[in-house]
């Protein structure tokens, strides 16, 4: 709004904020005018492409998924496995698809929560739901990075070499992740296209040479039925024991936040439009319903070959097949130099798994924090969230020692609270649709995935525990954030009726005085009484002409609005301009700044002094948008303008 230019930013500066519309925002930060005509929608990439993106993650579990099967199920393990894979296709996949329908930009469930709550108890709830999926994207990046360099340790080749460099090793590649989103995201599809093609690939080779060995040794199949007959006795028990371990196997459910977190990448239809984006949902359904299909497949296969073909002791920690079943079986019935390049991929992919964890934490971290007030606005930029992300995502691969075993609990937890979220915002979904069967069915599948995420927490309480430090960490960096930024204008746009503008343009001929009202009765006694009073405290004489402003309090919670200005005549003289917006002193100074530019005069505004605290009109302030009102627009202002010549005159009496 100020015509003073903000001094170009740095080459450094520029780079890291690249792609920011407002870099210069802050001090001289223009007032949006009337939205002009809406962007045409990114076209994106082809669903299969995306779904790769999503696939270096959820496919990557195979590199561990089988050895936590068999270590958690024992026998029992291909058994769990096809209890995991029944939930995934009837439970989670329906859930999502559900999912990508309601939330097509990429907030998933939490932007569909959000929507049931207002106010503060809305913004908590998404800092907690934020925290917990901070959980499952960063444990993602750093477990990935861990397994990864577990399987390059333990490559027979290089095990005498690296057997004690693994912190350094994970450490390498995380730095190295954040290298590929610093240079930039859109080959990073490309690349996970090709990690993707070639190790799915690999498997089915590793998978097919395990169904031959268990074809050609029939006795593998006799010796483990005989065993699994004398520990579990029928079939009954059986499955209640695999329905009790399964909380245990919730890693198998991991690629279905990403896979609704990275749809804005997926290409929609020529007529598409944000709201209604046909083509992208329809792609995103394809996406998650075919990785699905293609995961639910490798995992019974794995599960049963890795079960009968390898020594149980080897699953335990410090076993050859600890953490790489299927590597184990590359190497034990292909070879080596099979074995090695498997390595190789699983490295590659377990690396890059990171890759659509960090492209969710980049999708949805800045569409609510910034906007609540609760991150700088270089948030919005990729490159400093990137350099963020990348420093805790360190942190933690330092507490955790680079331990993948150690990590699982806080990686399920995250995995299991989101999964959880998103069953009980389509139950409601569905309930207010009026959709009585969707309805009694993600009930049903919100109380499996809630007894899953309670059964992980008491088995496995650290994940909680972690998950409760990114939500502390989370909200204390989101509050001091928002006091830092409590005097910036905060509105987006402006939209204003035929009679505010009349108001405008008639006032400018004159010196520009605006009374700042808190309405009450609206009575005509209120008004005369407030201009006499405004005339005697500041010596005015009775020819001085005067426009009301009063504010609307919407929901005070909210960081940036809308601001909606209107027009009224009442009591056939007094003219009232009346705004909506989520605070008083940041929409009373937007409006200031939003007349001097358009009529090229300076404003005056009059207020009287708010009695109370000043603590406590602070608080109220930060909290409710309201409070000590006239020095807090003055604050407003000096941010805004810096020029004090320029600057819209507060009075005070």
């Amino acid at each position: 709004m100020a015509s003073t230019e903000p001094a170009p930013p740095s080459r450094l500066r520029a780079w890291m904020l690249e792609g920011l519309s407002d870099m210069g925002k802050g001090k001289g930060r223009q007032l949006p005018r009337p939205a002009a005509e809406p962007a045409p929608v990114h076209k994106g990439q082809r669903w299969w492409r995306v779904m790769c993106l999503t696939g270096v993650d959820y496919f990557s579990t195979l590199g561990y998924q089988p050895g936590i099967a068999a270590l958690a199920a024992g026998l029992l393990s291909p058994i769990a496995t096809i209890v995991l894979v029944i939930v995934t296709l009837a439970g989670a996949l329906p859930v999502y698809r559900r999912v990508a329908e309601e939330s097509p930009h990429g907030e998933g469930s939490i932007a569909m929560l959000e929507r049931l709550l207002s106010f503060w108890k809305g913004k908590l709830f998404v800092l907690t739901l934020l925290g917990f999926a901070a959980t499952d994207f960063l444990i993602t990046i750093t477990l990935s990075a861990a397994d990864a360099s577990t399987h390059l340790v333990e490559n027979p080749h290089l095990n005498s070499a690296l057997h004690d460099k693994q912190m350094v090793i994970t450490l390498f590649l995380v730095a190295l992740l954040g290298a590929v989103f610093l240079k930039g995201f859109l080959e990073a599809i490309g690349v996970a296209v090709v990690l993707v093609a070639i190790y799915l690939g690999l498997n089915v080779v590793v998978a097919a040479s395990g169904v031959w060995q268990v074809i050609t040794h029939e006795y593998v199949v006799t010796d483990w039925t005989t065993a699994l007959t004398a520990e579990h006795g029928n079939v009954f028990a059986m499955i209640g024991v695999s329905l009790l371990v399964f909380p245990k196997l919730a890693l198998g459910l991991s690629g279905f936040e990403t896979g609704v977190a990275v749809m804005p990448h997926v290409e929609g239809d020529t007529g598409d439009t944000e709201q209604k984006p046909a083509g992208r949902i329809r792609g995103a359904k394809k996406l998650l319903t075919t990785s699905a299909v293609i995961m639910s497949v490798f995992l019974i296969v794995t599960s049963f070959i890795t079960t009968v073909l390898i020594p149980e002791k080897e699953f335990e920690p410090g076993g050859q097949a600890n953490g790489r079943a299927l590597a184990y079986l590359a190497h034990e019935y292909l070879g080596n130099a099979f074995g090695t390049v498997y390595d190789v991929s699983t490295i590659c992919i377990l690396w890059f798994a990171g890759a659509s964890a960090m492209a969710g934490l980049l999708n949805l971290m800045p569409r609510y924090l910034p906007r609540y007030g609760m991150a700088p606005h270089w948030a919005r930029a990729v490159r400093p969230m990137v350099i963020v992300f990348i420093l805790i995502a360190f942190l933690v691969t330092w507490i955790f020692d680079a331990d993948v075993d150690a990590q699982g609990g806080a990686y399920a937890t995250g995995v299991l609270v989101l999964i959880s979220s998103a069953a009980i915002a389509v139950t409601i979904a569905a309930r207010k649709a009026r959709q009585k069967h969707w309805t009694i069915a993600f009930a049903v599948i919100s109380a499996v995935f809630l007894y899953t995420t309670v059964v992980n927490v008491i088995e496995r309480p650290d994940g909680v525990k972690i998950g409760a430090c990114f939500i502390a960490g989370i909200m204390l960096v989101s509050f001091l954030s928002r006091l830092a930024r409590a005097f910036e204008l905060r509105v987006t746009s402006m939209t204003m009726d035929d009679m505010a503008e009349r108001f405008v343009r008639d006032i400018a001929s004159r010196r520009i005085r605006f009374i700042a009202n808190e309405p009450d009765k609206r009575d005509i006694t209120e008004y005369r009484e407030k201009i006499e009073q405004i005339r005697a405290d500041h010596d005015l004489p009775p020819q001085e002409d005067f426009v009301f402003l009063e504010v609307t309090v919407g929901d005070p919670s909210e960081f940036e609005s809308v601001m909606n200005v209107r027009g009224e005549v009442l009591h056939g003289r007094y003219r009232v301009i009346t705004l909506e917006s989520a605070s008083i002193p940041n929409a009373l100074a937007a409006l200031l700044l939003y007349v001097r530019d358009t009529t090229g005069g300076i404003p005056h505004i009059y207020f009287e002094w708010t009695e109370g605290s000043p603590f406590t009109n602070f608080l109220r302030f930060f909290l409710f948008g309201q409070g000590e009102v006239a020095p807090v627009t003055r604050e407003v202002l000096r941010e805004a303008e810096p020029d004090r010549a320029r600057r819209p005159r507060v009075h005070v009496g």
